[in-house]
């Protein structure tokens, strides 16, 4: 069975960048090693900061590259083959736009998404069959505003957010180094309920017309009314 040996998480180096919302994998690491009780320390043959430690008898590595997000994957290629860790024994923890903060989720292979720290661990690892952890950071709304929104920090309420889920989904690595998948995935994908959006008022009937003409006028003016009403809302 496929186990972890490999624990990375994405993020740019440097002060600047520690409270970015791209760094939510530095984040995840940083957890997780206060949890085994291990320091990460600089190793240029990696280019990042590692450590090797034990979860459950397995022999483990903790990984945060310190190349910059776009050359991710140099980092983790180096340490994964000179320990002959193969792809799938590897879990990326990364920032994702595609979730709230606070969810997350697990899940092996399949597309980068156009993350550049996936894009570049697909090409140096030469496949897309590492395995993935998902921290929701959610999405600004625009395409156009994505860059400023990974490279800015989240207002606390968010922080919060994501803090507990990496709390809470770090305590799957000893299922995750066991070879437990299915396990891992029902703690990783315990996420928060989501809130039920408003419900909105429905528009009052028309009035039973006396003739077609009637109910063709008042069916207009409900539609105005309709119309209006949503013009508040806005």
């Amino acid at each position: 069975k496929t186990m972890i040996k490999l624990f990375v998480g994405l993020g740019n180096p440097g002060p600047e960048y520690e409270h970015t919302r791209h760094n939510a994998g530095f984040w995840w690491i940083d957890e997780l090693a206060k949890t085994l009780g291990v320091t990460l320390r600089d190793e240029r043959a990696y280019y990042g900061e590692m450590a090797r430690t034990h979860i459950g008898g397995q022999t483990v590595w903790l990984l945060k590259p310190q190349t910059f997000m776009n050359l991710s994957g140099k980092s983790i290629a180096a340490l994964a083959r000179f320990y002959k860790i193969a792809p799938e024994e590897v879990l990326v923890v990364h920032d994702e736009l595609d979730l709230e903060p606070g969810h997350a989720k697990l899940k092996q292979g399949g597309s980068h998404a156009g993350h550049n720290g996936l894009r570049d661990t697909h090409a140096q690892m030469g496949t897309d069959q590492y395995w993935r952890l998902r921290l929701g950071i959610g999405h600004p709304g625009h395409r156009e505003q994505v860059v400023s929104w990974v490279l800015g920090k989240p207002p606390k309420e968010q922080r919060e957010a994501i803090e507990i889920c990496i709390e809470r989904t770090a305590k799957a690595s000893e299922k995750l180094a066991d070879g437990d998948m299915p396990g891992a995935t029902r703690i990783v994908h315990n996420n928060p309920a989501k809130p039920k959006p408003p419900k909105t008022p429905k528009a009052p009937k028309p009035l039973a017309a006396e003739s077609e003409t009637n109910a063709t006028g008042d069916q207009a003016g409900a539609e105005g009314k309709s119309a209006n009403t949503t013009g508040d809302a806005g």
